[in-house]
C-alpha cells in the first residue's frame, strides 16, 4: 500500500488496482499509459507507442499540446469554477468565438458528450411543442441503425447495441429507427407531421467508421428542410478536423478555414461537439444553434454546475486555435489518403483485410473474420507489442484514429508496423 501512495506503481499493480476497485464497464487492452506527448504515449515501464485511437478522437491535437495545457494552467491559477449563478469573466469570450467560428448565433455549453446529446434532444423536443406546433408529448426524433450517441438511459433507448440495451430498460420513447445512408427510408420518415428531428452522425466512429455516400447529409438536409425537420448533426468523434475538414457534414470540401463558407457545406440546425473541443485535456462539449431554435430554452430549464466554467471556456478556444494555426484538418486529409492508399495495398494483396474506408484520419479495416471472432482483438494486442495502440469495434473492425499532428514519417512507419503485424496473421 506504500508503495501505491508513493505512486510507484508497475503496469501489472496498476490494472490489478482497477481490476479490484473500479467497476467493470472496460475491456482495455493490457497496457498502463503514463504520459504522452504528441502521437506518442509511454507505459509505465517507460516503453513508447504510437496512439492510434486518439481517445476516441478527443486528442486530435496531440497529446499535452502545449498551447492547449497553458491556457488551461495559467486560468486554473486564476479562477476554476463559479456555476451559472454568476458571470464569469470567460464565458462571453468564449461564446463569441466558437459561435463566430463555426457559424451559429447560439452556443449551451455542457461538459460531455452525451449530456450535449441529451442537450440537443431537449432543445429539439421544446421547439416541436413551442415553433413547429406538435401536440404535447407527440414529437418524435429519427436516428439511424447502429448509431452511438452516449450510454445514458434515453440515448441507450434508442441504440441498437444489445450490450448497451440489456437489463437497462423501461426505455424512453419518442425515438424510430431507421437505417443509416438510406434516403428513402428517411423520407418515409419524414411523413409524419410529428417528427421533430433526425439525429444522425455524419459517419458512424463506434459502428466502424462506416462511411455514407458522398451526399447522404447534404440530401438528408434537405429532406429534413422541406417537411420543416431539425437536422442534428452529432459531431463528437467525427468533428475538429478528424475527417480532413472542421466539421464532417462539409463533407469532401478543400476547406481553409470555416467551413460554414463553402459551398458543399450543410449547416445544420443543430451542431453537437465534444472530445477535440478541448483537445482531449478537459471534459468540454457544446451544442450551437441558431436564435430560432436554441432561444427556446428558459432560464431554469436546462443547464450544469460545471457547463460553461472558465477554464473550459479558455482550453476550447486553445483547441480550435491549435486546429488553424496548425491547419490540422488539411493534414488530416492528406495523411488520411496515404493511410488508405496504403493500406488498399493489403486489401488488394492479402486475404485477411477484407475492406479500408474512412475520411480524414478517422479510418478502419475489416478483418476477414466473423464479428464474434477474436482475431481483430488478437491483432490489436500484437500491434500494442510492436508499438502502436489501436482497438477493436464491432468486432471484426479495427479502428485507426491517430493524433492530427502525424507527419509522413511517422505514419509511414506506422503503416510499417501494422503491415509487418497483421501479415503475420495473414501467415497463421
Amino acid at each position: 500500500m506504500a508503495e501505491v501512495m508513493e505512486g510507484k506503481l508497475n503496469s501489472a499493480q496498476a490494472m490489478e488496482l482497477e481490476n479490484k476497485y473500479g467497476a467493470h464497464n472496460y475491456h482495455p487492452l493490457p497496457v498502463v499509459l503514463d504520459r504522452g506527448e504528441g502521437v506518442y504515449v509511454w507505459d509505465l515501464e517507460g516503453k513508447k507507442y504510437y496512439d492510434f485511437l486518439s481517445a476516441y478522437s478527443a486528442v486530435n491535437q496531440g497529446h499535452c499540446h502545449p498551447h492547449i495545457v497553458g491556457a488551461m494552467k495559467a486560468q486554473a491559477e486564476k479562477l476554476c469554477l463559479t456555476s451559472r449563478a454568476f458571470y464569469n469573466s470567460v464565458l462571453g469570450k468564449y461564446e463569441k468565438y466558437i459561435t463566430e467560428y463555426f457559424g451559429f448565433e447560439k452556443v449551451l455549453p455542457m461538459n460531455s458528450g452525451a449530456e450535449a446529446v441529451e442537450t440537443a434532444i431537449k432543445i429539439c423536443r421544446k421547439w416541436a411543442y413551442e415553433k413547429k406546433g406538435v401536440a404535447a408529448d407527440q414529437a418524435k426524433i429519427i436516428v439511424c441503425g447502429e448509431n452511438f450517441h452516449g450510454r445514458t438511459t434515453t440515448i441507450v433507448s434508442f441504440s441498437s447495441d444489445s450490450d448497451a440495451r440489456n437489463n437497462f430498460g423501461p426505455f424512453t420513447g419518442g425515438f424510430e429507427s431507421i437505417p443509416y445512408n438510406d434516403l428513402n427510408a428517411l423520407e418515409a420518415a419524414l411523413q409524419d407531421p410529428n417528427v421533430a428531428g433526425f439525429l444522425v452522425e455524419p459517419i458512424q466512429g463506434e459502428a466502424g467508421v462506416n462511411t455514407p455516400a458522398d451526399d447522404f447529409i447534404q440530401k438528408a438536409g434537405a429532406l429534413c428542410k422541406s417537411k420543416n425537420v431539425l437536422l442534428i448533426a452529432d459531431e463528437v468523434q467525427t468533428g475538429i478536423a478528424r475527417t480532413g475538414s472542421l466539421l464532417a457534414v462539409c463533407g469532401n470540401c478543400n476547406c481553409q478555414g470555416n467551413c460554414e463558407r463553402q459551398a458543399t457545406y450543410t449547416k445544420p440546425d443543430i451542431l453537437i461537439l465534444g472530445k477535440a473541443l478541448s483537445g482531449g485535456s478537459y471534459p468540454v462539449s457544446a451544442v450551437l444553434a441558431d436564435d430560432e431554435v436554441m432561444m427556446v430554452i428558459k432560464p431554469g430549464e436546462h443547464g450544469s454546475t460545471f457547463g460553461g466554467n472558465p477554464i473550459a471556456g479558455e482550453v476550447a478556444i486553445a483547441a480550435l486555435e491549435v486546429v488553424d494555426n496548425e491547419r490540422l484538418a488539411q493534414n488530416a486529409r492528406k495523411m488520411g489518403e496515404l493511410f488508405r492508399t496504403e493500406m488498399q495495398k493489403m486489401v488488394d494483396t492479402t486475404s485477411i483485410v477484407s475492406l479500408v474506408r474512412g475520411r480524414g484520419l478517422l479510418n478502419a479495416v475489416v478483418i476477414n473474420d466473423t464479428p464474434d471472432s477474436k482475431t481483430a482483438w488478437n491483432i490489436c494486442v500484437a500491434l500494442k507489442e510492436n508499438g502502436l495502440l489501436a482497438k477493436p469495434t464491432h468486432g471484426n473492425i479495427i479502428r485507426f484514429a491517430p493524433p492530427l499532428v502525424m507527419n509522413e514519417e511517422q505514419l509511414l512507419d506506422c503503416v510499417r508496423i501494422i503491415k509487418e503485424t497483421i501479415l503475420t496473421f495473414e501467415k497463421a
